[in-house]
């Protein structure tokens, strides 16, 4: 199987370009004969805006109670595939996942049969990563501003300034980003601009960025930990990043430290994180991720002031990727 990523598509006079040449190197053209794509949703209008790009393509709404019976002749599927629609794929050449992560399919279906075929499997790690970034730093700068406290007293109609006050300045901050794909590269030119010395946690080799004072391996995260004023997480969930924020890392942190979590769960250790809040080592945290996810109720994390738990994004559909979609499929029809 081969995985891709939606480059440039966040760069509106190069999209239909670089959309292109992506997909000749993927050998999806659509020279001729009518393809058939299936779309998960139960949005007429969503189906009728995806159609409306292209003569060339049949676009075809699903849900799971009806994907099976359209599957059989379908050329490509846009969302969460499972192994069982992957058998029944016959003529399949391509799924489009509208997440970034891609463990859902890859690691948690309950099945090897996308990892093991030659669909093309393609992800929305760039075209996500300025909204999550920006996500990323709203819950940080309500931490490191103290705003929850504002908010309580909005609530309760008291002009009462905590002195002294709390919050703190970003700039002269060390940050480290855990994972620079998409996401974290988006991060750390956020945290760059705020003034802060931004480290990168990453298995790749990455070229050179004026956003990172460096870059390290994961087996070098410990060492980074204890200068981190702010530790965020943006790295896939895969085998090898499961729980790769454990309760030794956590100790591992600067006192007052911040942590922020935006890309899936299962990589911190919830068990750490709530005894880093219950000590004070930690300042705050801002994790819009969770493991078990949703966040039950009665959970521990909950009860801290200093903690944001929020619920995981938007749907893409009501957001601005929205418009990215059209031009994926645009570009893909021509």
């Amino acid at each position: 199987m081969l995985i891709y990523e939606l480059r440039n598509v966040m760069k509106p006079a190069r999209t239909g370009r670089g959309l292109l040449l992506f997909f000749a190197l993927c050998s999806f053209t659509l020279s001729g004969q009518t393809k058939k794509i299936l779309v998960e949703t139960d949005s007429e209008d969503f189906v009728k805006d995806l159609q409306s790009a292209s003569s060339q393509v049949r676009v075809v709404g699903v849900t799971k109670a009806n994907a099976m019976q359209e599957i059989g002749d379908a050329d490509a599927y846009v969302g969460a595939i499972t192994p069982a629609e992957v058998r029944a794929g016959k003529k399949l050449k391509w799924v489009q996942i509208m997440s970034a992560g891609a463990e859902t399919v890859l690691f948690k279906s309950g099945g090897n049969d996308l990892r093991d075929s030659n669909i093309v499997l393609t992800n929305n790690k760039i075209v996500q990563g300025i909204e999550i970034a920006d996500h990323a730093f709203a819950m940080l700068l309500m931490l490191s501003r103290d705003l929850y406290t504002f908010y309580d007293n909005k609530q309760h109609e008291l002009w009462q300034p905590p002195r002294p006050f709390p919050g703190i300045e970003l700039n002269g901050r060390n940050a480290v980003v855990i994972g620079v794909g998409g996401i974290g590269m988006q991060i750390a030119t956020r945290a760059w601009a705020f003034g802060m010395n931004v480290v990168g946690v990453d298995p790749e080799d990455k070229p050179f960025s004026p956003f990172l004072k460096k870059v390290v391996k994961p087996d070098q995260l410990d060492e980074v930990l204890p200068d981190a004023d702010v530790v965020f997480v943006s790295a896939p969930h895969t085998p090898m990043s499961n729980k790769m924020v454990g309760a030794k890392e956590f100790e591992l942190m600067k006192k007052d430290a911040y942590f922020i979590a935006v890309s899936r769960g299962g990589l911190y250790d919830m068990g750490g994180l709530v005894k880093a809040l219950d000590s004070k080592r930690l300042a705050g945290a801002g994790v819009d991720v969770t493991d078990p996810e949703p966040l039950p109720k009665g959970h521990p994390l909950w009860k801290f002031p200093m903690s944001s738990s929020l619920f995981h994004r938007l749907d893409w559909k009501h957001s601005r990727e929205a418009p990215f979609a059209l031009s994926l499929f645009s570009a893909e029809a021509r």
